[in-house]
Order: structure tokens, then sequence, then C-alpha cells
């Protein structure tokens, strides 16, 4: 490690308690998606990112008739550019999510309180993902404070986005497609034992089953909409066992899946039900196609309620989200950042590089044709953080590991402009 990187570190060491204090004021800001109401959030974080010394900060506001359409109430952007040197060169983006699912039951602590318990954090969205704004964010600080910053020449952007629990079609989407962001390569959300250089794409589907309801005391006159759903539900699970048999190369990433997570319909107990409304999980591995895995997905669905007279059926697809990666082990982006993982984690052998079966705003960037990883703070397994679970958190240490991996992944991505010549 070089004498740059040790004031970086130096510099994060002798800041990790504004960081975490940092990180527990966004936790106590609530902005769970849904309901959706996260310009709260973002009006927050653009206001610090302004007290933190950041130069160029942005409150990007979504068009409110596009924000409910998405589902949710309210919504902006953060963006900020820092520059170094002339700020010809790379550009970097870090991008993190802070909108968080809701906290759910079964929490032993506040879920927006931040407390601190035996060097963990809790409260919801402190793993998934808003360490990863604060890690990303004093990553910059120390590039433009430790005393290296001359060393250095590019921008880089945070780019703190609020609408990845759905779909992030206005984040990091919508920053790419108005060329608000134009990056080199990005490094999103992630863990800090591994570089994860692959996610599942995923479909969700709406069935609709349509009968005619009766008195449960006629049934033959009526047509049994749940009977007919109940088809498609056995056809549907015993196409998920045919799933198995499609592997995936990508370490991490065993097989494609399909749930079945929400079923309605009926109404009343004495009445013959007149509709049923089943909705579908179906994720994507790398590589597979989407256009054959929906056909496939139709045909077992038509299939099953072919025979039954009187039904009507609807399929609507309400969901495509893109695979990501995998991105080339030997890329530029993951050979800076495993070096300088083995730098600071002394001892513990050579970075983890494996793909995930989630989805997340990587594949935005991924689709631009923008070399990505996905890291950040986060353990090794996101069920140890309780990552969408109760009791959600993370390791302080972790945040402050990094957050200095990422600030010296960063001096060499810039350092001299280098990075993007290779």
């Amino acid at each position: 490690m070089n004498q740059d990187k040790e004031r970086l570190v130096r510099w994060i060491e002798g800041h990790q308690a504004e960081m975490i204090d940092f990180l527990k004021r966004i936790v106590q800001v609530p902005s769970d998606n849904p309901a959706g109401d996260c310009y709260p959030i973002a009006a927050f974080l653009h206001d610090q990112l302004q007290e933190l010394g950041f130069d160029e900060v942005s409150l990007l506001e979504v068009d409110q008739n596009e924000v409910k359409a998405a589902g949710m109430i309210s919504l902006a952007n953060v963006l900020s550019r820092t520059k170094f040197g002339s700020g010809e060169g790379t550009c970097v983006a870090l991008n993190a999510h802070g909108d968080v699912v809701p906290p759910g039951l079964g929490w032993s602590v506040d879920p927006y309180g931040g407390e601190i318990i035996n060097g963990k954090m809790y409260g919801r969205g402190v793993a998934v993902s808003k360490s990863d704004i604060a890690a990303y964010s004093y990553a910059v600080l120390a590039l433009k404070e430790a005393g290296i910053s001359p060393q250095l020449q590019g921008e880089i952007d945070l780019a703190f986005t609020f609408d990845e629990e759905t779909g992030g079609e206005l984040g990091p989407r919508r920053l790419l497609e108005q060329g608000t962001i134009s990056p080199n390569l990005a490094i999103a959300a992630g863990f800090t034992y591994s570089a994860v250089n692959a996610h599942n794409g995923c479909l969700h589907f709406e069935v609709i089953t349509t009968g005619k309801s009766a008195h449960a005391a006629l049934p033959h006159t009526g047509i049994d909409a749940l009977e007919a759903t109940t088809k498609i539900l056995n056809g549907l699970y015993e196409y998920r066992q045919t799933l198995t048999a499609k592997k995936s190369p990508v370490a991490g990433i065993d097989h494609p899946t399909l749930v079945i997570g929400l079923i309605s319909g009926g109404i009343n107990t004495n009445v013959v039900p007149d509709q049923c409304t089943i909705r579908v999980d179906r994720r994507l591995i790398p590589g597979e196609d989407a256009a054959q895995a929906e056909a496939e997905f139709r045909k077992v669905v038509e299939e099953a309620v072919q025979t039954t007279e009187g039904i009507k059926l609807e399929i609507r697809k309400i969901l495509h989200a893109e695979s990501f990666g995998p991105v080339p082990e030997d890329s530029p982006l993951i050979t800076a950042l495993s070096s300088n993982w083995q730098s600071i984690m002394k001892g513990k052998g050579e970075l983890a590089i494996n793909g995930v079966p989630i989805y997340a705003d990587a594949r935005h960037f991924y689709e631009k044709g923008i070399p990505t990883i996905m890291f950040g703070v986060g353990p090794k397994r996101l069920e140890e953080a309780n990552g969408h679970r109760a009791d959600e958190n993370i390791r302080l240490e972790d945040l402050v590991t990094a957050t200095k991996i990422i600030a010296c992944t960063l001096y060499d991505l810039l350092g001299e402009g280098r990075a993007g010549k290779d």
C-alpha cells in the first residue's frame, strides 16, 4: 500500500465516528417502499451531502404522474458530482438505494432507531442499502480531503436513488436513459466479503381467471374460477420441478425458480367464486432467454385450463428485470477491487467473486454496456444481516473496512486517469 492509500485509510479511521453517525441519521428517516413516500429521505440526503462539503449536489425531482404510475407516493434522485483534476477521463458511478422494505413484525429494537449493540447497528435498510450510501459518501470524502486529490484525474458520481424495491425504473434507469449520468464504470450496492459480478433477472406475472358466480347451494349453475386456478397452480408447481435441470455456470447462482406469491379471489363463503387472481415470480438465471421463459410460462397456464368450459383467462406480464453479468473476473474494475481488498483484509485470502440469485439496480448499468460490480457493506451472506427481515443489521467494522477498500479502489481507477485507457 503506497503513502496515498495509507493517508486514505488513516483519514477514514479518523472520521469513522462521523460516518457511523451519518448512517444512523439516514436509518432514522423512514423510507418504506411500499408505500413509497421517498422524497423526504432524498431531500434529507441532499442537505446532508451539502453539509459534508460536496460541491455539486442536485435533488432531481421525478414527475408525480410517473411516480404514481410506479405505485409510489413521492420520489427524487440525489446526484453528487466530484471532479478530480480537470474532470476529464474516467467517470465512476457509485449507486446505492435508500428505499427499504417495510419493517414487518418481530423486531427486538426500534427499526428506525439505528441502535448500536455489540458493534452492530440495527435498523430497517441499514444493510440494504443505507450503509452503502454512507460508505460511498465517505470514500469520496477521503479522496477529497486526505491530501491526495492532485494525483487523481476524472469524476466520481454519487447516484443515490430510491425506487430499487419497485424496479429502479425511475432511479438509475432514468438517470442513464436521460444522460444525467454517463459513467465509464459503476459500483453498486453489495457486500464486503465478495464482489458480485452477476445476478438473476426476474419476470412477474399476474394471472386472472374469470368464471361465473352462483349460490353455493346450486354450484352447477356457476363456473368456479378458483377450481380453474387450482389446475393452474398444479401445472405451475409441476413446471417448477423442471427448472432445477437448468443449471447456471455462474458461482453463487443455481437454477431458475418460480414462486406463486399472492392469491386472491371469491366473494363470500356461500358463493361460487367468479374470479381468482395469482401473482407469480419467475427468476431468470444470467444468459437465460426471457422470451422463451415467458412462452413456457404462458403455455403451462393456458394448457391447465384449456378443457375447462366457460373460463376466461388473462395473463399479464407486470415486471421484466434483465439479469446482470457475469462481468469478466479479469476486468480492470474487479482487478483493482480485488487487489485493494487483499491489502486491507490482510490474511483473509482472495476476494470471492460470485453471482447472487436476487435482482438489483446493477442491471441497469450493465444493460448500457458499463462494466459494473456490486460491492459495499455487508456480511458473507445476506441472511447474516437479516436483510429484509426483523433485526436487520451490519457490523460497524464492515462499514469502515468497505469504505477503505472502496476509497483505495477509486484511487486506482482515477490515478492519473489510467482506468478507462486499459
